[in-house]
């Protein structure tokens, strides 16, 4: 339920900290926002207005406070077709109807999904994201692109992050790199790779405008896609570093309540000249480790990043990528589960093998939801093996030897039937059986067929079948979809 004084806390009760860790991580995202501008297709303009959109507006709305969101790779690949084909105008449009979808994944609450997501998966998407993002980096450390100064200052830069803090907390260690490095490169002249290099800067602010498309179903049928899939990764890529966040400040937030203000702050961005984004991981570590907490952080973030690219472009455009370069490497080194790497060893192999497959299907493809989707099937699939392995049928002769009592333990679904209908023997003469189901729960339409089809084979050779010990849920769902106790339907499954 909403709080007035828990929300003006979140504002106003990190002030210091998060005014410096926000001027930061709008620093490193000048770069991050050209890279997918030119990712989607488009003019570096589109993604440097939507993260400084994006930021603002979820800090306000948003359900987490101290998460930074902003123009992102992953929803930049999915444009990419969309541009090419239609023009940037239909791309503000999907921008517009992804912000819808989201608000109104939203309001039905369906936050709850990350319920599904398992701690391996986390992992596993964590340490993806910290290889993506360290990856990232190899252009900017690319022999044939850049001179031997840049590795120097690189490291020059490492060691700053690092050492620095141990004479001094007061100011971020990656704000005093950026400060020295830039300094440094411009007093002395060192040729190396700058922010200016990575495209022009906008010397405007963003005016409003409607998207210029056709508003006809022909146009709502080419968007229609786009903007489903962009909601869709968008959320999921939110919503995981949302879990993360969470899990770092060890506070909870609202996921519902971050679907809305991701979806707003989508809408909105599409009415700027903006493209749709998500919350952003390297970002949020950066804002997480230089102290930001409260949502002041991310609007300071969103503000500072316009008020450099407009007003103060020619400076910003000087700083030295190296000094970029060095704080995602110290992001990418701290968003890394190294611990992770030594549970291999101690962990259920199930476990190991679904983080193993989300980092490799999410490198592979460089797509958060096709890694994370891995990585829950699998999930799923090794739960459904483990509970079927812990099903068991036994059963006893009557005393006068003509019945015998099925005892049924366990759960009862598609992965069990099988099992279920081996451990009776069709071919024993009795005149009785009883299929003791107290021990066990009935799940779906497979293990209901299955009671069906031992029921009523045993009937076909003459045996009285009697079910017993039906819980509730259980008799619930042997009654709407079972057969063998419906007179006139008792021969049905023999048809099949």
């Amino acid at each position: 339920m909403f709080s007035f004084e828990t929300y003006r806390a979140e504002w106003f009760g990190n002030i210091r900290a998060d005014l410096l860790s926000g001027l930061v991580v709008a620093l490193a995202l000048i770069p991050e926002a050209i890279a997918f501008s030119i990712i989607a297709g488009v003019d570096p303009k589109v993604g440097l207005y939507a993260s400084f959109s994006i930021a603002v507006l979820t800090a306000i709305t948003g359900g987490r406070p101290g998460m930074i969101s902003a123009a992102t790779a992953a929803t930049a690949v999915l444009m990419v077709t969309l541009v090419r084909d239609h023009g940037l105008h239909y791309l503000l449009a999907a921008t517009v109807l992804t912000g819808l979808i989201q608000i109104a994944m939203g309001v039905l609450r369906l936050g709850f999904v990350m319920r599904f997501v398992s701690k391996s998966v986390m992992t596993g998407f964590v340490n993806a994201l910290a290889i993506l993002i360290f990856l990232a980096q190899l252009p900017e450390l690319d022999p044939a692109r850049v001179t031997p100064l840049t590795y120097v200052l690189v490291a020059a830069g490492l060691a700053i992050i690092y050492l620095f803090p141990r004479l001094s907390r007061a100011v971020p260690s990656p704000l005093v790199t950026i400060v020295v490095l830039t300094g440094l490169c411009m007093v002395f002249g060192w040729d190396v790779r700058m922010v200016g290099d990575m495209g022009a800067l906008p010397d405007t602010l963003p005016v409003f405008l409607i998207p210029q498309v056709p508003l006809t179903l022909e146009t709502l049928s080419i968007i229609l896609p786009y903007a489903l899939a962009i909601a869709v990764v968008g959320l999921l890529e939110s919503l995981m570093t949302q879990n993360l966040v969470d899990e770092l400040t060890d506070t909870r937030s609202s996921r519902n309540q971050e679907c809305i203000g991701q979806g707003i702050a989508n809408a909105a961005t599409g009415f700027i000249g903006g493209m749709a984004g998500c919350a952003m991981i390297g970002q949020s570590m950066i804002n997480v480790k230089s102290g930001g907490r409260g949502r002041l952080s991310s609007f300071t973030a969103g503000l500072v990043l316009l008020i450099l690219v407009v007003f103060l472009g020619e400076w910003v455009a000087r700083i030295p990528m190296p000094a970029l370069v060095s704080i995602m490497i110290m992001v990418s080194i701290g968003t890394f589960s190294w611990s992770s790497l030594a549970a291999l060893r101690t962990n259920p192999r199930s476990s190991s093998v679904v983080m193993l497959a989300t980092v490799v299907a999410v490198v592979w493809t460089h797509n958060l939801a096709i890694g994370v989707l891995v990585g829950v099937l699998l999930s799923g699939i090794f739960f459904a093996g483990k509970i079927a392995r812990l099903f068991r049928v036994t059963s006893t002769a009557s005393a006068d030897g003509r019945g015998r009592i099925y005892v049924v333990s366990g759960q009862l679904f598609f992965a069990s039937v099988e099992e279920f209908l081996r451990a009776f023997d069709f071919r024993e003469s009795l005149d009785r059986v009883t299929i003791d189901v107290s021990a066990a729960h009935i799940w779906d339409i497979s293990s209901v067929q299955a009671l069906d089809s031992a029921v009523l084979k045993f009937r076909r050779l003459g045996v009285s079948v009697e079910v017993v010990g039906l819980n509730a849920a259980s008799e619930t769902i042997v009654d709407r979809l079972g057969l063998h106790d419906k007179p006139g339907k008792r021969g049905a499954l023999t048809a099949h």
